[in-house]
């Protein structure tokens, strides 16, 4: 990630350009609820299931689910109008869900962090765009455990050609070997599990996310990433269990290893490694306690 640490100068105002960010990031945002409610549905129908509705990512045009009323553009303001329609539609008073500003609201921190951490730059914005593109694809894999091609296999292209642009040759091969060992790594793990217990432990949407994360990170970021990824899902395994609510079910994976590659783009390698300590000493303490 050393590429990460030699962005150009500044061309704005700091503060214009922290605004301009988080701006950008609560825009995007509002198309990205668009993505994860409608890609999975389109998957499914080209899967075959006909009673779906028909529908694209561009059309039809935004409307409330439970009455088909069209959204006024007043009323599609990121975070405000949800806010001013107190979270029920115009039309027929039914709720909107709180997803919809919460994604907003994630997008446009994730931007202002990046933009506050990175400064104004066009690899900044490359950056903005490979998380909140992260975002869509944990909540998607929340929601439906999915991780769709449409998303994964794009990113880990633009982060391989971003380096064959804007890095050096050193750089570009540390992507490189990074989208193959994340692949082959996760790829191995599966097969393993499955050959030992006769089922699957992930899907291959998560081989194709790990791709991405190193394409873009390059290799050396697989372990930390890995590492961090496993500590969240222990973490949430643990409060799920304490509050009862899981009884061994598989969880997905995805939304950890976003997780991990958030923290060490934003937090760096000082907190991943300190994060990493941590992470060895609970996986072990819990793989005792099996």
């Amino acid at each position: 990630m050393a590429w990460l640490t030699g962005l150009d100068a500044s061309l704005w105002p700091f503060w214009l350009w922290l605004v301009f960010a988080c701006l950008l990031g609560l825009v995007i945002g509002s198309f990205l609820n668009v993505v994860i409610y409608r890609l999975p549905l389109m998957l499914r129908r080209s899967w075959g299931e006909t009673d779906l509705p028909n529908i694209s990512l561009a059309w039809p045009a935004s409307h409330c689910p439970a009455c088909q009323a069209p959204v006024n553009w007043k009323h599609n303001l990121p975070v405000i109008s949800w806010l001013f329609l107190k979270g029920r539609c115009s039309s027929c008073k039914n709720p909107i869900s709180r997803l919809y500003p919460g994604v907003e609201l994630a997008a446009g921190l994730l931007t202002l962090l990046i933009a506050w951490r990175y400064g104004a730059s066009f690899q900044a914005l490359a950056l903005m765009g490979f998380a909140l593109t992260l975002l869509a694809l944990a909540v998607i894999d929340i929601q439906t455990r999915l991780l769709p091609d449409f998303l994964t296999l794009p990113l880990v292209w633009a982060g391989l050609i971003f380096h064959w642009l804007y890095s050096t040759p050193e750089l570009f091969n540390q992507a490189f070997a990074g989208a193959v060992l994340g692949y082959l790594s996760l790829w191995s793990l599966y097969w393993v599990f499955k050959l030992l217990t006769g089922r699957e432990g992930m899907g291959y949407g998560d081989f194709k996310l790990l791709a991405a994360l190193g394409a873009w990170l390059g290799a050396p970021a697989l372990v930390p990433i890995i590492l961090l990824a496993s500590l969240s899902g222990l973490l949430v395994a643990l409060i799920m269990k304490l509050r009862k609510a899981w009884a061994g079910q598989a969880l997905p994976f995805g939304p950890h290893l976003v997780v991990g590659t958030l923290v060490l783009l934003l937090g760096g390698w000082e907190i991943a490694e300190l994060l990493m300590l941590d992470s060895w000493l609970l996986i072990t303490s819990w793989a005792f306690t099996l």
